[in-house]
C-alpha cells in the first residue's frame, strides 16, 4: 500500500528535498516521458538473456575446481567475449524491474491513473510529492532502458567480416568547376582531421591539384586503425554544399558537390591481384614535385585486363613507391568488386533505410549559410559547420547512421526467420498422413 511505501536511499534524498521546497501540492502537473518503443522483445530478449545465462555459466565454471586446461582456455576466450553485453543485460533486466516497481507504485498512488502514458496529472495533496518521485524515476529508467537496447543491438546482428579492415578512400570533384574542386580539398582535410581524432593512421595516395585557384580534382588515401570500415562505409555518395565560393563578386550561392568512395582495404595486397592480369605502364609525373619526379618515369599506370580497371599514381617520388599503392587501390577495388557482385547475387530482402551508398545518391548536405548539415538518409541534422569541417561532429552521424544499419539488419533477420518458420509449417501440413488401420 501506499501508506506503507517509505523512500530510501537517493528516494529519501529527493523526498527531503521536495518537502522543503516551495513547491504546491495543489493543481500541480507532472510531465511524463513519451511512451517508448521497445526495441528488443520476444526472441531478440530470448536471445540476450541467454548471454547472460552463459556467461554467468562460464564464471561459475572457471571459478570451480575440476577445469581442465584445454576446457579454461575455450570457456575463458568465450566468457570473456561475452562479459560486456552480459553485464548490459543485467543493467537492462535490473532498469526494467525499477521501472515496473514506479509504474505500480503510480498506479497504487493514483487510483484514477489507468495508463503509465498520463500526460498530467492535478489536485494531488497527500501523494503529491512521492508520485513526482515516482514519475521522475521511471522518466530515468525508461532513459536508461533506451540507452542499454541501442548498445545491445551489435550483438544481435551478424558481424560484418569487413568492418575491422582499413578503407581506401576515394574523393572526386563534381559539377561546380573551381568550387567543387575547393569543397573537395575540405572534405579531404575533414577526414584527415577526424582520422587524427580517432587516433587512425591516415596516408595520402594519391592528390591530383587543381590548375586553377586550389582544391582537388581527385584525392584518395588509405585510412588505418580499429573499426575504420565500419565507421566510414556510410560516407560514400554525394556531399552538397551550398556556400558563397571565394570567386563569387556578387554574393550568389552556389551548389557544389563531390563524390566520396569508401572501400575496404583487401585482406592481403600480395595475393589479391595476380601481376599476370596487370598491364603497367610508367611515364613521366606532371605537376609540382621537383626535377627528379619531372624528369624520371616515376608515373604508374596500372590496367587490370580481365575488369579494365585503370589505377594511376604519381604522387610519391618513385616508381617503385607508386607502383607499391597503385597495386594497393587496385586490389581494394577489385575486392569491392567482388563484394558487389556477391550482393547482387543474394537476393534483396527489402531496401534499406540508410541506403545503398551509390556514387549518384546524395547523403549529405552543407549548408553554410545557416550553418546546418543535414543526412538526407536518416533526415538527421546537426549544427556547426567549424566543427564538422574539424572532424568533430562526423562521429554523430557515425553512430545515428550505425544504428538505424543495425536496426534495419534486425528487422531483416526476424523477417527471414519468419519465413523460414512459415516454409518449415507449410512443409509439414503438406505432408500425407498415414493410413488408420
Amino acid at each position: 500500500a501506499a501508506e506503507q511505501w517509505r523512500p530510501v536511499g537517493r528516494w529519501a534524498r529527493k523526498a527531503m528535498a521536495l518537502s522543503t521546497s516551495s513547491l504546491s501540492k495543489k493543481n500541480a502537473s507532472f510531465s511524463v516521458s513519451t511512451s517508448y518503443k521497445r526495441l528488443i522483445t520476444g526472441r531478440n530478449m530470448e536471445t540476450v538473456n541467454s548471454m547472460l545465462q552463459e556467461y554467468e555459466e562460464g564464471v561459475k565454471f572457471l571459478c570451480g575446481e575440476d577445469t581442465s586446461s584445454q576446457d579454461m582456455t575455450s570457456i575463458s576466450i568465450k566468457t570473456s567475449q561475452l562479459e560486456t553485453p552480459a553485464l548490459m543485460v543485467r543493467e537492462l533486466n535490473e532498469t526494467q524491474r525499477r521501472l515496473e516497481d514506479c509504474e505500480a507504485l503510480i498506479i497504487e498512488l493514483d487510483p484514477g491513473s489507468k495508463s503509465s502514458d498520463t500526460s498530467k496529472l492535478t489536485d494531488y495533496d497527500e501523494n503529491h510529492e512521492m508520485l513526482q518521485l515516482a514519475f521522475e524515476e521511471r522518466d530515468e529508467a525508461l532513459e536508461s532502458i533506451e540507452r542499454l537496447e541501442r548498445d545491445l543491438l551489435q550483438y544481435l546482428v551478424p558481424p560484418d567480416e569487413d568492418d575491422d579492415r582499413g578503407a581506401v578512400l576515394e574523393i572526386r570533384c563534381g559539377p561546380g568547376g573551381d568550387e567543387a574542386m575547393l569543397w573537395s580539398e575540405d572534405i579531404f582535410n575533414m577526414y584527415y582531421k577526424h582520422a587524427q581524432k580517432q587516433g587512425w593512421k591516415f596516408e595520402a595516395l594519391n592528390i591530383s591539384h587543381s590548375d586553377g585557384i586550389g582544391g582537388y580534382r581527385e584525392a584518395s588515401a588509405l585510412v588505418s586503425g580499429q573499426s575504420v570500415y565500419r565507421r566510414l562505409r556510410f560516407e560514400t555518395g554525394v556531399h552538397r554544399v551550398q556556400r558563397v565560393p571565394a570567386t563569387e563578386s556578387q554574393g550568389r550561392v552556389h551548389t557544389s558537390t563531390c563524390t566520396v568512395a569508401v572501400l575496404p582495404e583487401a585482406p592481403d595486397i600480395n595475393k589479391s591481384v595476380d601481376e599476370k592480369d596487370v598491364r603497367i605502364d610508367v611515364y613521366r609525373s606532371s605537376g609540382a614535385g621537383g626535377q627528379h619526379v619531372n624528369t624520371t618515369d616515376s608515373a604508374v599506370r596500372l590496367t587490370h585486363i580481365p575488369t579494365g580497371i585503370v589505377v594511376c599514381m604519381q604522387d610519391q617520388r618513385s616508381q617503385h613507391q607508386n607502383k607499391a599503392q597503385a597495386f594497393k587501390v587496385l586490389a581494394a577495388r577489385l575486392y569491392e568488386r567482388e563484394k558487389e557482385i556477391q550482393n547482387r547475387q543474394r537476393a534483396e530482402l527489402r531496401q534499406t533505410q540508410i541506403g545503398t551508398g551509390d556514387r549518384s545518391e546524395k547523403i549529405r548536405t552543407y549548408n553554410f549559410a545557416r550553418g546546418q548539415i543535414t543526412d538526407h538518409r536518416i533526415k538527421h541534422s546537426e549544427f556547426g559547420m567549424d566543427k564538422m569541417l574539424q572532424g568533430d561532429l562526423l562521429s554523430n552521424f557515425t553512430d545515428e547512421l550505425l544504428f538505424q544499419r543495425r536496426l534495419e539488419q534486425l528487422h531483416v533477420a526476424a523477417a527471414e526467420k519468419g519465413d523460414d518458420e512459415k516454409q518449415k509449417s507449410d512443409g509439414e501440413s503438406k505432408k500425407p498422413k498415414g493410413r488408420k488401420k
